[in-house]
């Protein structure tokens, strides 16, 4: 039986363990201390480092890890990551093989030139999409381009609707602010917003959140929705006749919103 369990650090970041009885693998470890006491508390051994991009809250508790573990470091293939020892591009597979999982690695572009994302399905689907797609938004275009971070979430768009989606920062109720803007009548928004509310007065994560409800809430994966092309084009007070041009419109709207 796998567990998913997220360990808070810094202001709003998760760092994910993947984790049987006995041994665990952690993506995106932006420190290792909060990861060694895990990790210690439930007498786990460490297996394997993933990493999505190269972002020093992603990647700052690699070095300290590897001083107490012997593991391999995974991730970027188009990045410069001095610790990362098996470096992936899409297609590739990361198979840990002390806890039956494979993940497949998926180019995911945008955010940072070389940014990957690791999709499994068993035993449930879940993708660790680091700051590609979030709940209700999606992640800056850093390095890469507006066309490219919109290829790369119509790509985790097509991954099974009852994928987990496992994302690297608690943001959920500013992105629900931005896409209830855009987005007013949305009735299933409205419900997630009430839910929402309610994890984050108990401090309980909003993440994972499922495919199946992004598809309905998410204004960065619905750039071909009339509401959302309606918005965007009101924002903007030109014609967006491509979706790529609606969701440049949405980002620079969040990122001034």
């Amino acid at each position: 039986m796998l567990n998913v369990h997220p360990i808070h650090a810094f202001s709003d970041n998760y760092i994910w363990v993947i984790h049987n009885q006995t041994h665990a693998a952690v993506i995106d470890p932006g420190i290792a201390s909060p990861v060694i006491e895990y990790l210690q508390s439930k007498k786990l051994q460490l297996s394997a480092i993933l990493i999505t991009h190269h972002h020093h809250d992603h990647t700052g508790g690699n070095a300290e890890l590897l001083q107490s573990f012997d593991v391999p470091v995974y991730g970027p293939h188009n990045e410069s990551i001095a610790t990362v020892s098996h470096p992936l591009r899409e297609g590739d597979q990361v198979n840990l093989k002390e806890m039956s999982l494979n993940l497949a690695v998926l180019d995911t572009p945008g955010h940072t030139h070389g940014h990957v994302a690791y999709y499994g399905s068993n035993p449930f689907n879940m993708v660790f999409c680091g700051d590609t797609l979030f709940a209700c938004g999606c992640g800056r275009v850093f390095e890469g381009t507006a066309h490219q971070m919109y290829q790369s979430l119509q790509k985790l768009s097509q991954l099974p609707s009852d994928t987990l989606i496992f994302c690297t920062h608690e943001y959920t109720l500013g992105n629900i602010q931005f896409a209830r803007t855009v987005d007013p009548e949305n009735a299933r928004l409205i419900d997630f917003e009430i839910s929402a509310l309610e994890l984050r007065s108990r401090n309980v994560p909003t993440i994972p959140t499922t495919l199946t409800l992004e598809r309905k809430i998410n204004p960065f994966i619905r750039c071909e929705q009339q509401e959302i092309i309606n918005s965007a084009q009101n924002y903007s007070g030109k014609s967006l006749p491509d979706p790529t041009e609606v969701f440049t419109v949405l980002r620079e709207w969040k990122n001034n919103f």
